[in-house]
């Protein structure tokens, strides 16, 4: 009997971990400065979208934006890093996951700027913007348009 409820216990435990993993979305790297609150609100878009974030302030993001291979014109406040694709700006959580869904061969997302109405600058008004599409080689295409 006893030997019955530790294996029901073990196997139990075992079932759950997946679960546990399956819970937990995928993990994102966020380089930003310490007092940006549209920086943390961006965080809280993803976290309320099923990712991870895994926040770190730096004194200056551009280091990891210029790591990440995203060219300094196309810079914004934070720049993060998920499954090696660099994710500059206040990108939509929606975008970074069809990214990762798609797998293009690019360097990443970048919304140039921090354009109002896009996550994290929610506001009184709602300006269009793009999310980038950044190549390989630098050059970008529209990946999604916002208006």
């Amino acid at each position: 009997m006893i030997k019955r409820l530790i294996s029901r216990a073990a196997m139990a435990a075992v079932l759950s971990i997946p679960v546990l993993a399956i819970a937990a979305g995928p993990v994102i790297d966020v380089y930003k400065t310490e007092s940006c609150g549209c920086c943390g609100a961006w965080v809280e878009h993803l976290e309320a979208n099923g990712f991870t974030p895994r926040v770190t302030n730096v004194a200056n993001p551009a280091e990891y934006r210029e790591r990440g291979g995203i060219p300094h014109e196309l810079g914004s406040c934070h720049t993060a890093m998920i499954q090696g694709y660099a994710i500059e700006g206040h990108v939509p959580a929606a975008d970074i996951k069809r990214l990762l869904a798609q797998k293009p061969m690019a360097k990443g997302l970048a919304v140039p700027g921090m354009p109002l109405g896009s996550p994290g600058m929610e506001g009184p008004r709602k300006d269009p913007y793009d999310v980038l599409l950044v190549q390989p080689n630098g050059k970008t295409t529209v990946f999604k348009r916002y208006n």
